[in-house]
């Protein structure tokens, strides 16, 4: 097992790896920036460094510094968590020439699904079942033409190298097609240094189905079943839930088994999500994040598996130790992500926290590095806490959250917490008859 372990992040998730890393006994470093010298994660690490100013690009992006930080205090592992320099293949490469464990899949898998296309194109080598498209990266308007009048409109153009729906654009018709493709270029060129994009078919009605799996260097991939991310708005996920009301044990059974043997063949190691888009029974390959994802905590609740305690044992050369057979699914999960911002316009809210308190009580969680006292800073993401429950199936999931939701206080700043009372109270919402599409409708009221 590992004498320290470097955790470069901030915030909820810095002090998730944290509680991991001291139910196993290893000390943990904190590297922060000057805007967060007074976080919850640096006030509960066993050491802190501060690693620059505010902005990430000179904080939780410098590599240099967050290196020099791990040789000063004698770290011999990094968990990136997620989001900054999580999935960076060349941040993973100098992590192990360092001579540091990186507490994550291999810089190889990271660069392979990074690529869009690439990962797309490895996984239909493996059986894995893909949304209609074109092969690989659309060279100019005249071959986006004919991929579109193949696969049919509308379509879907998206960058090679994005995510988050940056360098993303439908086109419904013919004549809408070269503006989506000279957008959706320029976007993905802005955001990531490569204009390459691929067309997909774009389905109308689907849900965002994702499957966690779990591998270690043994040979040894194990899933521990779904989470539905529908519920999004502009790409953004809002709330998720496990397992999926759209899905019946059989098909999670099913798509499991085809998922797990891709990866077992693939040789991959560590966490990692596989994401689908669902419509009309059929599952839909579109992307691969290699990484431990945001909502991982509904996933701990139907499994009871503590998932960042994997992740570091598998990084330390251990076994899994158990098979798929041994993996339950018990009830269910829902997380409500909580934002700083307005919950009408969405617009950020940082500021002082003037009071928190978190909800309780059987099934309860809350992941958040908020407390009273606390300045929200205006440079990250603007997600402050997750609220996650369990119960013994959906209705009683939504009626818990709903409680929850009305304990949640957090004073001095605007937070979300109202937008996801008014989906808990929804028809719609409880009847878990949704799509990726509904909560842009249901936001703006239609």
């Amino acid at each position: 097992m590992f004498n320290k372990v470097l955790i470069a992040n901030r915030g909820e998730i810095a002090l998730r790896i944290q509680r991991a890393c001291r139910e196993l006994g290893i000390p943990t470093v904190a590297v922060h920036s000057t805007a967060d010298a007074e976080a919850m994660h640096v006030r509960l690490a066993d050491e802190s460094v501060c690693i620059g100013p505010p902005a990430a690009r000179d904080s939780y992006l410098n590599v240099p510094a967050i290196l020099s930080a791990a040789a000063i205090t004698g770290a011999d592992a990094i968990h990136p968590g997620y989001g900054f320099l999580s999935e960076n293949a060349a941040f993973a490469d100098m992590v192990d020439a360092h001579g540091l464990t990186f507490i994550g899949p291999t810089a190889a898998h990271i660069r392979m699904m990074g690529d869009k296309i690439a990962a797309k194109s490895a996984m239909a080598g493996l059986g894995v079942p893909l949304v209609p498209g074109s092969a690989g990266a659309v060279a100019d308007m005249d071959e986006a033409i004919k991929v579109a009048e193949r696969i049919g409109y509308p379509v879907l153009i998206k960058a090679a190298a994005g995510g988050g729906g940056r360098g993303m654009k439908v086109a419904s018709s013919p004549d809408g097609l070269e503006e989506a493709w000279r957008v959706a270029r320029t976007e993905a060129r802005t955001a990531f240094g490569n204009d390459a994009v691929y067309i997909e078919k774009y389905l109308d009605r689907p849900r965002h189905i994702e499957l966690q799996v779990m591998a270690d260097n043994h040979g040894n991939v194990v899933h521990f079943g779904e989470r539905d991310c529908s519920l999004q708005r502009r790409h953004q996920k809002i709330l998720e839930e496990a397992g999926s009301p759209a899905l019946a044990p059989a098909q999670r059974e099913a798509i499991g088994e085809t998922v797990t043997s891709a990866l077992k063949t693939l040789g991959y190691r560590n966490a990692g999500t596989i994401e689908f888009l669902y419509q009309d029974g059929q599952f839909s390959f579109i992307e691969m994040n290699t990484r431990l994802q945001v909502e991982h905590p509904v996933t701990e609740m139907l499994c009871g598996v503590d998932l960042v305690r994997e992740q570091i044992r598998i990084a330390a050369g251990q076994p899994l130790g158990y098979s798929q057979q041994d993996v339950t699914f018990t009830g269910h999960a829902i997380e409500c992500r909580i934002n700083a911002e307005d919950p009408e316009t969405f617009m950020p809210t940082p500021g002082r926290v003037t009071a928190f308190h978190a909800p309780g009580g059987l099934g309860v969680r809350v992941d958040s590095a908020l407390y009273a006292g606390y300045m929200v800073p205006p440079y990250y993401d603007s997600m402050v806490a997750k609220l996650i429950v369990h119960a013994p199936d959906r209705a009683q999931a939504i009626a818990r959250m709903a409680r929850a939701l009305a304990e949640f206080a957090v004073l001095g700043i605007k937070t979300t917490l109202p937008l996801h009372q008014r989906i808990m109270a929804d028809k719609t919402f409880q009847s878990g008859d949704y799509t990726i599409h509904w909560l842009e409708r249901f936001v703006a009221g239609n």
